[in-house]
This record gives C-alpha cells, structure tokens and sequence, in this order.
C-alpha cells in the first residue's frame, strides 16, 4: 500500500471530522478509566456476595469489552483517512506531507484551529516548528 501524502489545505479540511471522531475517543477513554475503577472495587470487595458480585463483574468487562469496541472504530476512522493519532489524551495528529522535497508530518493538536506546525518523522511533537507559507 503507498503512503498518503496531504497538503496543508487536504489535512485542515479533514479537522472537523477528525476532531469529533477524536472528542469521541476521548470521551469513551474517560468512561473505559471510570467503568475500569468500578470493575476494581466490585472484584476487591467479592468475598462476601459471591453470586451478586459475580454477575455484576460479568455485566462491568462487557461493558468494558463495549466501550473498547467503539474506541477501536473511531482509531480506524482517523487511521483510514491517512492521519496519525499520536496521543489521545493530548489530542495529537500528524499528517504525512511533503515539504520541499522532504517528508515530514504536519502536526495539528486539539484547540487548534488549523494547523500551523510540522515536524520531522522522527522528531515528534517537541520538535514541531511553524509552516512558514
């Protein structure tokens, strides 16, 4: 399969659509963490209802299982348009690119309205240094 290249206008028309594909999986990220704690305390406290408990575990890992199922589709989503989701939590895109002659990845983080920054393949965000037009 040949790799995707964007220019700067491809990679800011797929923004919105990226961004709440994005907003989704951070949402079910932070419902997975707090099903996780519920899942947690209804295992430690398990010695005395046995039965009750059991089924409540059972119900708790679907939902889990769930949740993980639908994070798995809007990764694809954002996969299948040819961006990078390099940090959920961050909220941190790359865009593949070609930039005098060189590849690098244009980088876009959540709030931002459009993107402004790129970076070398192997540099990540810290090294992020403005698209100068």
């Amino acid at each position: 399969m040949s790799k995707i290249y964007f220019t700067l206008e491809e990679a800011n028309e797929l923004l919105p659509t990226l961004e709440k594909e994005l907003a989704e999986l951070q949402q079910l990220r932070k419902e997975f963490q707090y099903k996780s704690k519920q899942l947690k305390k209804i295992k430690e406290s398990t010695f005395h209802h046995l039965q009750t408990e059991t089924d409540s575990v059972f119900m708790k890992e679907s939902e889990l299982e769930f949740l993980e199922i639908q994070a798995q589709l809007h990764v694809y989503n954002i996969e299948a348009s040819g961006a990078q989701l390099k940090n959920i939590e961050m909220g941190l895109l790359d865009f593949p690119a070609i930039i005098q002659g060189e590849e690098v990845l244009l980088c876009w983080k959540q709030g931002e309205s459009e993107i402004t920054h790129f970076h070398g393949e192997d540099e990540g965000y810290t090294g992020r240094k403005p698209i100068d037009e």
